[in-house]
């Protein structure tokens, strides 16, 4: 190899003008983070994080090297990947895109800068988990909203009511109808995936 010459990714992002969806589980696997992990997590990684996808609402992508996050567990987290009966996509944009408010490259991507390592990845993410939400309370936790257990309780404060003073969990997508230190949550739900991290039969 030339000294000069970079290698090559071994997939091509999207050249045209506009986003491709391409396929979770090929060539990587795809770790999305709702905004408020998702930042925290960034800043962390600092210069250790690969290349990162921010959608226009929010939310951020990381790529990781395929199967090393399929048995993550972590609140306002989804491992992108392929399924046995279903493919998922990525809405990937072009490489030149890195400014938004539309989908963006928030870190671009590179052949030096790519894949994110998956163990400074789950670290990075557990600890905004703890420092967001505090520690994940034992068992299975009814959302005071829609009262379905949820194995992503998130804290939030209730205002009226018999709840108010204790500790009160929310699933995802309630969570942002409960302010959390005195502000609105921002959350991703499947709603607002949109077509960035759909799923086809």
């Amino acid at each position: 190899m030339i000294a000069d010459q970079q290698p090559a990714l071994p997939w091509t992002p999207p050249n045209k003008q506009d986003i491709e969806a391409l396929p979770a589980g090929r060539w990587w696997d795809a770790v999305r983070a709702a905004p408020t992990i998702g930042e925290r997590a960034l800043r962390l990684l600092g210069d250790e994080t690969g290349a990162v996808i921010q959608d226009k609402h929010g939310p951020l992508y990381w790529l990781v090297a395929v199967g090393t996050a399929t048995s993550w567990h972590l609140r306002q987290v989804r491992v992108l990947t392929e399924l046995t009966d279903e493919s998922t996509f990525l809405g990937v944009p072009p490489a030149s895109w890195t400014k938004g408010p539309s989908t963006h490259w928030r870190v671009p991507l590179s052949a030096d800068c790519y894949l994110t390592d998956a163990g400074r990845l789950w670290g990075a993410l557990a600890e905004a988990d703890r420092t967001e939400y505090g520690r994940v309370p034992e068992g299975r936790q009814l959302c005071y909203r829609c009262q379905l257990p949820t194995n992503e309780p998130i804290p939030v404060k209730v205002e009226s009511g018999d709840a108010v003073g204790k500790t009160v969990y929310a699933c995802p997508t309630h969570a942002a109808s409960y302010p959390r230190n005195g502000r609105r949550q921002r959350t991703v739900t499947s709603a607002v995936t949109d077509q960035h991290g759909g799923r086809a039969r």
